[in-house]
C-alpha cells in the first residue's frame, strides 16, 4: 500500500520524479512498506529500516542500511565514502539505469530483508585512535575530556574524522579550538 506522504514527496521532486516512482514500485513489489523518515522515502520490513531513497544533484541513491552485508554479485553496491561501514547504495543517473537494474534492485531488497531476518549486524566499529592533537588536548583538559567521552561513539568519531582530515598540525589545532564549545555543550559536529 502506498503512503500519501511518499506520493507528495515524489510529486515535489524536480529532478528524479520518474526514477523515484520506478524504484519505489520495485521496492513495494518485494513487499516492503513505505513511510517518510528523515524527510525521505524510507522502506521497511516489519518495522525494520531496509532502504532509503536519497536525491542528489547527479544521481538518485537507493541506500541499504546494512548494505555491507548484502551479497553483491553484480558489483552495484557502493560505499557512500571512505568511512562508511554498513550502508551501501545503488546510484541511478537515468531511467535507463533503473530499467537495467530492476531485477538487481529487487534481489538486493530481498537479500536486505534476509539480513534483517537473520539478525545480522555489521558489528562494532574498530577502536577509535584519536589524532595526536586531539588526544593531547583531551589529556590536558579534564572538562573537555569528560564532555567528549559523554558524546555518542558516532559523534566522537565524527569529530575525530573532521579534525584528522586536516593536513597540517596547526590546522588540526585550530579545528579543535573551534569544536570545543560544541563538545562542551554536548553537541555533535553537525547538531544544531
Amino acid at each position: 500500500m502506498t503512503d500519501p506522504e511518499v506520493d507528495a514527496y515524489i510529486a515535489r521532486s524536480s529532478m528524479w520524479r520518474d526514477e523515484l516512482s520506478a524504484v519505489r514500485a520495485i521496492l513495494l513489489g518485494v513487499g516492503l512498506e513505505e513511510a517518510i523518515a528523515w524527510r525521505k522515502p524510507c522502506f521497511r520490513d516489519a518495522g525494520r529500516n531496509i532502504a532509503i531513497l536519497q536525491e542528489m544533484k547527479g544521481f538518485l541513491a537507493l541506500l541499504f542500511f546494512k548494505g555491507a552485508l548484502v551479497p553483491d554479485p553484480h558489483g552495484v553496491l557502493e560505499a557512500q565514502g571512505p568511512n562508511s561501514r554498513s550502508s551501501r547504495r545503488i546510484c541511478f543517473r537515468s531511467m535507463d539505469d533503473v530499467t537495467r537494474l530492476t531485477d538487481v534492485v529487487a534481489t538486493c531488497a530481498r537479500e536486505a530483508i534476509a539480513v534483517e531476518d537473520a539478525g545480522l549486524d555489521v558489528g562494532p566499529p574498530p577502536e577509535l585512535v584519536l589524532v595526536a592533537e586531539l588526544a593531547d588536548r583531551l589529556a590536558q583538559d579534564t572538562e573537555l575530556r569528560t564532555a567528549f567521552e559523554a558524546l555518542t561513539a558516532g559523534r566522537r568519531r565524527e569529530y575525530h574524522l573532521y579534525i584528522s582530515d586536516a593536513k597540517q598540525s596547526a590546522t588540526r589545532v585550530t579545528r579543535i579550538d573551534k569544536c570545543v564549545p560544541r563538545i562542551l555543550g554536548g553537541r555533535g559536529l553537525r547538531d544544531r
